[in-house]
């Protein structure tokens, strides 16, 4: 294949380049809007789908559901990496998206478990796995369509765009969300409001579609194609040809499993601890959320942009270092700044329960055991505890012995020692410190992903680099970051710690940063069409 010939259209189309990134990059916004989506209306879906007394329990069952969709990514990354290695990039991400905006548009029909009983919950997996399946084929094809597109010396900045898009997608999902309650207002969004976000994806669905019917085939796999050096069965391929098993494993770990933990720490993790955590009110912890990630969009592009002068590999190791070395720090900044009544109350005056069984499972409806109530009760409330063994089932607040252990007895006790049950707002200076603190986190997460497409699409051979790429992908993200929101909010649970969950994202940036440092070459420049 002439390399030359490939990197002549690279530079002669402007216009087309432009069309590309826009096209690509709008698709990928609107895909991964229709994921998100999900995770951000979690608990009013956990109210709809799974009802139970216990709020914790309802958003649990819901990030199982979330995490659904991501254990499903891998298999569509298999399925439309085949396609895409067989039949070209174009037309498969074309089909990932009509599946993606199908499915979520079915999520918003879907009747509640109160109207059709476990039939709603067993229709909500089954489109949760479609969406999964979707995405799985979507990000590579968006990816490697820009990257073969690009000059080589561009590819970092091109693909950039790419994954600016998919936090662009979380951005429009809270944006959606925030101006449909605005509009409905609150009766009406408990209601059936909340359904609109997700029937709306069938209007981002025609958009993406229009523009993406105007793209060509990428130039690469049309050079491929005309000399017939497709892969025959790609997905073999993918993991018998010489090094590219190798190559898969260290992606899988040392790329996708360490963005993506962090990308999801600051996206949901940082939400869930917002409202949950620091009982700050949801409106507020959407916008600071949403509003740090539109201006950490920059990131994104910038250290694309950056990878393209001083290779991938760099920004990301660097990243992975300093989130290691922040990322408590910025959390208890926050906690500090967010709610500081409620982070005095619990150094003041720490929440100790002890009992012969403090047993307690976060999925139960009901505990079994006295001091598992108990722990219930302060889990329900975001209260941070500490539990002991003990002869007889106890509370202590700040050192002191709690009487009354009815649950207006416990409250009465919590209110007594500062512990404030009502949501927050916090001022301006406040909200702006935890502002800050949120884009330092999206700059980290820029830093390790805006290099990626470039990467990944550099790491692997042309004519198998669709499934090469996708598989290790979805793997490491769905795997590794879907599940993060559930297992993280579940050791909370289990602990009383807020900041407890974090631990899960420290061990696997720690594993991330020793592969890439050990084991991921440098990209920048490689030919694509090799």
């Amino acid at each position: 294949m002439s390399s030359g010939a490939v990197s002549d259209d690279y530079v002669m189309d402007a216009k087309r380049d432009r069309l590309v990134i826009t096209a690509s990059a709008l698709g990928t916004v609107f895909e991964w809007y229709d994921f998100y989506i999900y995770g951000v209306l979690a608990p009013i879906i956990g109210r709809t789908f799974f009802p139970t007394d216990n709020p914790t329990v309802e958003l649990l069952y819901t990030l199982a559901g979330f995490a659904i969709g991501f254990a499903f990514r891998p298999m569509g990354a298999a399925l439309f990496g085949y396609l895409g290695d067989r039949l070209g990039r174009k037309y498969t991400f074309l089909a990932t998206i009509i599946l993606m905006g199908v499915a979520t548009a079915g999520v918003g029909l879907t009747p509640s478990a109160a109207t059709i009983g476990v039939a709603a919950p067993a229709i909500l997996i089954l489109l949760r796995i479609a969406q999964g399946l979707a995405l799985g084929g979507e990000y590579g094809g968006a990816a490697i369509y820009v990257a073969e597109h690009a000059p080589p010396g561009k590819r970092g900045f091109y693909t950039s765009f790419i994954q600016a898009g998919v936090i662009g997608g979380f951005i429009l999902s809270l944006i959606v969300v925030v101006g449909i309650q605005t509009i409905v207002g609150k009766a009406a969004w408990e209601a059936w409001g909340w359904r609109l976000p997700f029937i709306f994806s069938l209007a981002l669905l025609a958009i993406s579609l229009w523009m993406r019917l105007m793209l060509r085939e990428s130039p690469v796999f049309t050079a491929m194609k005309a000399a017939g050096e497709q892969a025959k069965n790609p997905l073999k391929e993918a993991f018998v040809a010489p090094g590219n098993a190798k190559r898969m494993l260290v992606a899988m770990i040392g790329i996708a499993a360490g963005f993506t933990v962090i990308a999801y720490t600051v996206m949901f993790q940082s939400l869930y601890f917002l409202q949950n955590g620091l009982h700050i009110a949801s409106g507020v912890a959407q916008l600071l959320v949403g509003g740090s990630a539109f201006v950490g969009m920059a990131a994104f592009v910038f250290f694309g942009w950056l990878s393209d002068r001083i290779g991938r590999k760099k920004p990301i190791i660097v990243g992975y270092a300093l989130v290691l070395a922040l990322l408590f720090p910025l959390y208890h900044f926050m906690g500090q700044v967010g709610n500081p009544a409620l982070t005095d109350a619990a150094r003041t005056a720490p929440v100790v329960v002890s009992g012969p069984d403090c047993t307690f499972n976060p999925f139960a409806k009901t505990q079994p055991t006295d001091c598992g109530k108990l722990l219930d009760h302060f889990s329900k409330r975001g209260i941070p505890y500490d539990a002991r063994p003990g002869d007889a089932p106890a509370v202590a607040i700040g050192g002191e012995a709690v009487e009354d252990m009815s649950a207006a007895g416990l409250d009465a006790a919590l209110a007594t020692h500062g512990y404030v049950a009502a949501t927050v707002t916090p001022d301006w200076p406040r909200a702006l410190m935890l502002f800050a603190a949120m884009l330092l986190l999206w700059t980290l997460s820029g830093a390790t992903y805006g290099p990626v497409a470039a990467l990944l699409s550099e790491y692997f051979p042309a004519r198998i680099r669709y499934s090469s790429l996708s598989i290790p992908y979805h793997v490491g993200t769905g795997y590794f970051g879907g599940f993060l929101p559930l297992v993280s909010q579940y050791i909370v649970a289990r602990t009383g710690d807020p900041y407890a969950g974090l631990w899960y994202t420290m061990g696997i940036v720690a594993l991330a940063l020793a592969t890439c440092l050990f084991a991921l070459p440098e990209t920048r420049g490689r030919p694509l069409d090799a």
